[in-house]
């Protein structure tokens, strides 16, 4: 909500002792103060009265806009984040700081004919849809381009998203919580990581998950002990959150349908995704998790399941060799239930780090971390269960 409606006149020509609580009338031969008042009219006209100042929605009492709700910019339910509402926004002492006499209990004031109350606000997005839109398309293209052409580009596209994703991360916890998490050898281990999975296979992916480990350890050894501790465990995190779950992928790829797999994963949370927003966005009322994303809502959980069911089973059914579509529920109620985990985990990080997006690369999406949180968790699960369904290929 805008200023007005908390305190503010609802006018530019109210007098701005009805807003605040007032110790005196004005100063005999001097002009009242306040914008709305010169010289000239102030010679003429009779001191105004006294107009006990009344509390806005119940005073200092606790309600839905009390100190219960978590505060900060980034829940928009609470526009001024740690300011307390009413006259407080403004500059002036709260009420319950002023004694004073009994308060009145006034009627709401009439609408000014003058300034029209604004009409209702329909529901938004929250972001350039538009920008969200064609982003989105020009990243499916490079993807399903790569992915059917050659698949070592495709790889090259893993690794570039990692190192980038990596990045973001390790800026961010510098920026917000003074860790130095080392940047080189996790982007040096992290592509060589999907690289490594590709060629080697699982085993690959888990040596070079422990040469990063072991080279972030060393790395941050050039520099003074204070904050080692907690710079090496952030770079250990990064390793296994970032590269070595997107080495997943690279493993999906390695089977003769390798493909096809890659396309049913990132097919299905993306599905999954659109679920939980369509239906979350008109029909959503039941918060899922308010404390972590309080736009996530149990309406919005329940569209994700419905859409990538119905998706699941129609990709194995038809895409998947040797699939059948009653796996293709499970996989699909499996991809709804990861995805909707790596958005809130992501969510509570940047929660911790008090951020609302993890970059700014991608117009109407935030950055590549933003794009990543529900794929990144979401690879190992997919991987898994395509074996025990269908064979590593």
């Amino acid at each position: 909500m805008n200023d007005s409606s908390w305190g503010s006149p609802p006018h530019a020509g109210s007098r701005a002792g009805y807003w605040g609580p007032v110790d005196q009338g004005p100063v005999q031969g001097a002009a009242p103060a306040g914008p709305a008042y010169d010289a000239p009219e102030a010679q003429q006209t009779r001191p105004m009265p006294i107009v006990p100042d009344v509390p806005a929605h119940g005073g200092n009492q606790d309600d839905d806009r009390g100190a219960a709700r978590p505060g900060g910019p980034l829940f928009p339910d609470r526009p001024y984040g740690n300011q307390p509402y009413g006259d407080a926004v403004h500059g002036h002492d709260t009420p319950s700081a002023q004694p004073h006499a009994a308060v009145p209990q006034n009627p709401e004031p009439m609408p000014d004919a003058s300034h029209p109350a604004p009409a209702p606000q329909k529901k938004s997005a929250g972001r350039d849809l538009g920008a969200a839109i064609g982003v989105g398309v020009g990243l499916g293209v490079v993807i399903i381009a790569s992915l059917f052409v050659v698949k070592a580009v495709f790889i090259g596209v893993i690794a570039v998203a990692v190192v980038v994703g990596l990045w973001e991360l390790t800026s961010r916890l510098q920026e917000r919580k003074g860790i130095k998490a080392p940047l080189v050898p996790l982007a040096v281990g992290g592509a060589a990581m999907v690289v490594a999975g590709y060629v080697r296979g699982p085993e690959g992916a888990w040596v070079a998950m422990a040469l990063t480990a072991l080279a972030v350890l060393v790395w941050r050894m050039t520099e003074p002990p204070e904050g080692y501790l907690k710079d090496v465990t952030a770079g250990v995190f990064a390793a296994f959150y970032v590269p070595f779950l997107a080495t997943f992928v690279a493993l999906m790829l390695t089977a003769d349908d390798g493909a096809f797999r890659v396309m049913t994963f990132l097919v299905l949370t993306v599905v999954s995704d659109t679920g939980a927003y369509a239906v979350g966005w008109r029909f959503g009322k039941t918060k899922l998790a308010p404390r972590i994303s309080p736009g996530k809502t149990r309406e919005g959980l329940l569209g994700a399941v419905s859409f990538a069911m119905v998706a699941g089973a129609l990709l194995m059914q038809f895409v998947i060799d040797d699939g059948t579509w009653w796996q293709g529920l499970l996989l699909g109620l499996a991809v709804a239930a990861s995805a909707t985990l790596g958005d809130l985990g992501e969510s509570m990080i940047k929660r911790d780090l008090g951020i609302k997006d993890m970059g700014t690369l991608l117009p109407g999406h935030g950055g590549i971390m933003d794009r990543l949180d529900s794929l990144l968790p979401t690879a190992p699960v997919v991987w898994l269960l395509l074996v025990l369904f269908v064979g590593s290929g």
